[in-house]
């Protein structure tokens, strides 16, 4: 391979990705210090200039998906496919599983105790350490983790990605986005490689994140449990147990590691949420969840489209609607590809109404549980939270209740695996963008699961500045990419109509 025939236009994809990451990687190992700085600038500025536009993008993506799923058009099949090739709950575990690897370990027990004791802006006027703040803490976390986050990840543009991939003979990529308003030329154009390169980013770094957050949570719960001390050696080689894992899954391919790992994961989330629920404050949970989604529908209106308060909305708000975005693309590739077969109205249910709803009570019984023990007794989650953060949360929660001892590595194990299916799902996804080919070769999958790895073991090496400076890129990446998933408002109800005239020419010819 030439140097000149890594910039055509097969090739530009791979290396803008490739050469980004490289000189992210250079530019942290030269001056942490600096670098961290000037990124977390560029995190400011993005989310306070962008901050506002991603709410009212994130409303409008969720009111429009769900008048197309009530419409005429929502029963319309995808993929040219009358069956799906797998089954719903296959099909629902891979697409949950995706998501909850970065919502249901690291945020689920965290977020709502957090929001507990320090209320967010919607709910200011409420007494700090009583039921009504733990109403108000749960409601804070379903905005984050609900419909809005969810029917941005694989509504309107799985819709617009299956119509041009399957029914139009475009390849499977994030600038087919633009098919329904720009046609084909975008398609051998150095901006497609760039619109790609960018949705590619943005995915990685949501991923590499929770990647090395995963080693260093893991470090400290084995030091809390066994003693072990957590050094820079022990998180290392936690996090290469997790890329083997994960790489392993993608190198045996969708059919068989992803769709296992991800029926896996729900089979021990749902055991590990019987035993929260039963040894736990279970009462309070069921009563915690519908009363705090009562709060949640009631004030939906107020939170999604609140601006005061902006550093509180950087850092909360913005920041997960910035994550969530950058992840928007190659999730959405994601969900197409396991989804022909399925009609447009229960795409969207499944993953803007069902799959929430599914999340918020998750984060009741973790968060609620949590909640739960520091209204009755203080401090015996917010002490171990002041000292060790998020995985204090967890740990603490779950020390709380019978049978710790197994609770608490069943959870860390389900916590690993979760991770291990957004490495697999996610490493597929870049691997179909970046490969000629229609289906990406098993090598093209493992070098793309393989590099997450690398990317997440040197910024871990390099200390926890790296790993926060790629968290803030994701809402830096999120800038170009959420006009790119703006377009979807316009693409979506064009697809239809292509979709639609397409069914009524073909039963005429048939006729």
């Amino acid at each position: 391979m030439t140097f000149t025939s890594l910039f055509k236009a097969e090739k530009l994809v791979s290396t803008l990705t490739i050469s980004f990451f490289a000189l992210f990687l250079l530019a942290a190992m030269i001056d942490m210090s600096l670098f961290s700085q000037t990124i977390n600038e560029m995190f400011g500025f993005a989310a306070e200039e962008f901050g506002a536009f991603w709410q009212w993008l994130m409303v409008a993506n969720l009111a429009l998906a769900l008048v197309i799923a009530f419409s005429p058009y929502g029963k319309m099949k995808l993929g040219h496919q009358s069956k799906p090739d797998i089954s719903a709950f296959r099909w629902i575990s891979m697409i949950m599983c995706t998501l909850l690897a970065g919502g249901g370990v690291f945020w689920s027990a965290a977020e709502p105790v957090y929001h507990f004791l320090s209320p967010s802006p919607s709910y200011s006027g409420i007494e700090q350490h009583t039921e009504a703040a733990a109403t108000a803490a749960l409601s804070q976390s379903f905005l984050h983790w609900g419909f809005l986050a969810w029917a941005v990840l694989g509504t309107l543009a799985t819709i617009v990605l299956m119509h041009a991939h399957y029914e139009k003979g475009l390849k499977l990529r994030p600038r087919a986005l633009l098919y329904p308003l720009f046609g084909e030329r975008f398609e051998k154009h150095w901006f497609g490689a760039v619109v790609d390169a960018c949705s590619i980013v943005g995915v990685a770094a949501g991923t590499i994140g929770p990647i090395g957050f995963l080693a260093s949570q893991l470090g400290f719960s084995i030091e809390a449990l066994f003693g072990i001390e957590n050094t820079m050696s022990t998180q290392v080689m936690i996090l290469m147990a997790v890329v083997a894992i994960y790489s392993l899954s993608a190198f045996t391919g969708m059919d068989r590691g992803l769709q296992w790992l991800s029926k896996l994961n729900v089979l021990g989330a749902l055991a590990l949420l019987l035993f929260v629920l039963a040894l736990g404050p279970t009462s309070f949970i069921f009563g915690s969840f519908v009363t705090a989604f009562g709060s949640y529908l009631e004030h939906f209106s107020s939170m999604s489209l609140d601006t005061e308060k902006a550093a509180w909305m950087t850092n909360w708000t913005w920041f997960f609607w910035g994550w969530f975005i950058g992840f928007a693309p190659m999730m959405a590739i994601f969900i197409a590809k396991i989804s022909r077969g399925r009609s447009i109205r229960v795409l969207i249910l499944a993953v803007a109404v069902g799959s929430p709803i599914v999340t918020n009570f998750w984060f009741t019984a973790l968060g609620g549980t949590g909640i739960f023990f520091e209204l009755t007794n203080p401090g015996a989650i917010s002490g171990p939270m002041e000292g060790a953060g998020l995985p204090g949360v967890l740990i603490a929660t779950l020390q709380q209740l019978p049978l710790q001892y197994i609770l608490v590595p069943a959870f860390l194990i389900l916590t690993t695996t979760f991770v291990a299916t957004t490495g697999d799902s996610m490493a597929y996804s870049i691997a179909v963008v970046t490969s000629e080919d229609a289906a990406p070769s098993k090598y093209q999958r493992l070098f793309w699961a393989v590099m997450l790895g690398v990317v997440a073991a040197v910024l871990l090496t390099a200390g926890n500045g790296g790993l926060a400076a790629l968290q803030s890129f994701i809402v830096i990446t999120a800038v170009p990419v959420s006009l790119l998933i703006a377009t979807t408002l316009i693409s979506a109800p064009v697809a239809l109509k292509g979709m639609s005239a397409a069914k009524v020419t073909h039963q005429e010819a048939i006729v």
